[in-house]
């Protein structure tokens, strides 16, 4: 795609300084942008970059721009213009209503209006499909699930029966959704497994990262609420509920029956036990353990900060005896105590 710098100025809202006819063919990094290609500034300590950029031009802020060698597309969030702009040479494959020959429909299924089916697609009995999905090579969708318009299943995605997905949902390649939550129950034969009888539904405008798993519920639907960004290798457990505009980074593992409230930021590798509630606009750092409700709105974290390992060491045998150190200090607080009130 080739835009000018007036263009992309008038669809963003952005100021431009400079010539509003020069051509731009795409997006580069800083140190690596080409004269046809526009660049962004982030943070302030790398303005001195800007000397020996090549690009067409730069989006950065009004206050960074003094004195900028290059034209200039002003912005009040050059981040989220990144985002903005980086979807005008965006190239993947759009929906076009073909079908290839070896994905297999069931009868009773309904696909809309321009759903690209790619090779080895299978749609079982009673799923529907909205319009303009892209369903990638490879994706199974079971009985009775549910896609709303706009939809994008990339490779080898698997939904389970009974799965709701609303408008344009993303989910990544080897994405699992609607397989049975881990519920068993002991008895004197072994372990009974419990049936997962509810679903999983999902919200609009929801993104599901590669290889995350989603599992269905036993007394109720797994939920997943709109706008909400899931990384790689998520698992959410059975019956999980999450609330709006909520971000979970990768590896992390949300055990079943847990709410987790709108607009949280859940760090990589954090672990949250069952059962549990996470109130709204709640922020948990990457690789904390969340074993206990979170009611208070804020920043939470676990676990020891980065030292040496020598260090860690010589800490961890402190902190095995924390126990015993407690209970001395509560003795000699009590004795301390017994001391002032005799002397009284």
């Amino acid at each position: 795609m080739k835009l000018t710098l007036g263009d992309i100025a008038d669809r963003f809202d952005l100021t431009l300084q400079g010539d509003h006819s020069v051509s731009v063919t795409g997006i580069a990094k800083l140190d690596e942008a080409g004269p046809s290609e526009l660049t962004f500034l982030f943070n302030s300590s790398y303005r001195k970059e800007l000397a020996a950029c090549k690009a067409a031009a730069v989006v950065i802020s009004e206050s960074d721009a003094k004195g900028c060698p290059l034209p200039c597309l002003l912005s009040k969030q050059p981040r989220l213009s990144w985002a903005q702009i980086a979807t005008l040479f965006d190239d993947r494959p759009v929906a076009d209503g073909r079908h290839q020959a070896t994905a297999i429909v069931d009868e009773s299924a309904e696909v809309g209006e321009n759903v690209t089916l790619a090779a080895n697609v299978v749609i079982e009995a009673g799923a529907k499909i909205g319009s303009s999905c892209w369903i990638g090579p490879g994706c199974v969708i079971g009985a009775g699930t549910i896609l709303g318009k706009d939809c994008r299943l990339y490779a080898n995605v698997s939904l389970y029966h009974s799965v709701v997905l609303g408008n344009g949902v993303i989910v990544h390649s080897g994405a699992v959704i609607g397989a049975d939550g881990f519920g068993f129950e002991p008895s004197a034969g072994g372990l009974v497994k419990i049936p997962q009888i509810y679903g999983v539904v999902i919200g609009d405008d929801v993104e599901i990262g590669a290889g995350t798993t989603i599992d269905r519920g036993a007394l109720n639907a797994t939920e997943i609420g709109n706008g909400t960004k899931l990384d790689n290798q998520v698992q959410v457990g059975h019956g999980t509920r999450i609330g709006e505009g909520t971000a979970i980074s990768g590896c992390t593992a949300i055990a079943g029956s847990t709410i987790i409230g709108n607009y949280c930021l859940i760090g990589g590798a954090v672990g949250i036990i069952d059962n549990l509630t996470i109130t709204d606009r709640v922020e948990v750092t990457a690789k904390s353990l969340v074993s206990q409700s979170i009611t208070e709105s804020g920043r939470y974290s676990s676990g020891t900060g980065l030292m040496s390992g020598n260090e860690w060491k010589r800490n961890i045998v402190g902190f095995k005896q924390l126990a015993e150190l407690v209970r001395r200090v509560r003795k000699l607080e009590r004795a301390a105590k017994r001391t002032a009130n005799g002397s009284h």
